[in-house]
């Protein structure tokens, strides 16, 4: 596929038309959520174009009370087909051995990062098998995914689209308001510490 040439035409299509295309391709189709701030309207887009899509959720177990309640009302509501992945440590286990999270700055803390994230994701991925990926990453995030375009390919080779690459914050934020969704800003990744910071998930997966 000519990365270049398709990003042109999906740069001024909306995201759900970004989403019919996707769908529209030969190969397994799944969307990932984390279940953070904002993860509400894609999911939402998702169900509306493709009421059968398989959900993936990387659940690290470090996720605050509110996120689990939000996590769960999106699923329940919505009735997601959802499978959902955890690391094979708990985090109870996995806080005695390091003791606690290890700061970005501190050889451990790739490899937890690598335990809580990244091996349930392939794990995941081994599983399921997606040829299309279709993610929340949007351009404004970060300097990493500011290079990137609605669609880019994974390491792996897995084709990566993302309907709401050009959306600020302001727009997801209108649409949740305009369709009632609920949301939740209490979100923590430990592998990231910072907003503004990868995890390492899209450049090893």
């Amino acid at each position: 596929m000519a990365v270049d040439r398709v990003n042109a035409v999906l740069s001024g299509m909306t995201p759900e038309e970004i989403i019919r295309w996707a769908v529209s391709l030969s190969g397994r189709v799944i969307t990932t959520t984390t279940f953070g701030d904002n993860s509400a309207p894609l999911i939402h887009m998702v169900k509306q174009v493709c009421p059968e899509m398989k959900y993936l959720w990387v659940d690290s177990g470090y996720n605050t009370p509110a996120t689990y309640r939000y996590a769960h009302k999106l699923i329940d509501d919505m009735g997601l087909d959802i499978d959902i992945y955890c690391p094979l440590i708990t985090a109870a286990r996995q806080n005695m051995l390091l003791k606690g999270i290890p700061s970005v700055d501190e050889p451990l803390h790739e490899e937890f990062t690598r335990q809580v994230k990244l091996e349930p994701f392939q794990r995941a991925f081994d599983t399921l098998k997606p040829d299309i990926w279709i993610t929340g990453i949007r351009k404004e995030e970060t300097e990493h995914r500011s290079e990137l375009g609605v669609i880019s390919y994974s390491k792996q080779g897995v084709l990566k689209v993302a309907p709401l690459f050009y959306w600020t914050e302001a727009q997801l934020v209108t649409y949740r308001t305009k369709h009632d969704l609920p949301n939740e800003s209490n979100y923590y990744d430990p592998t990231k510490a910072e907003a503004n910071r990868e995890c390492g998930l899209h450049f090893e997966i």
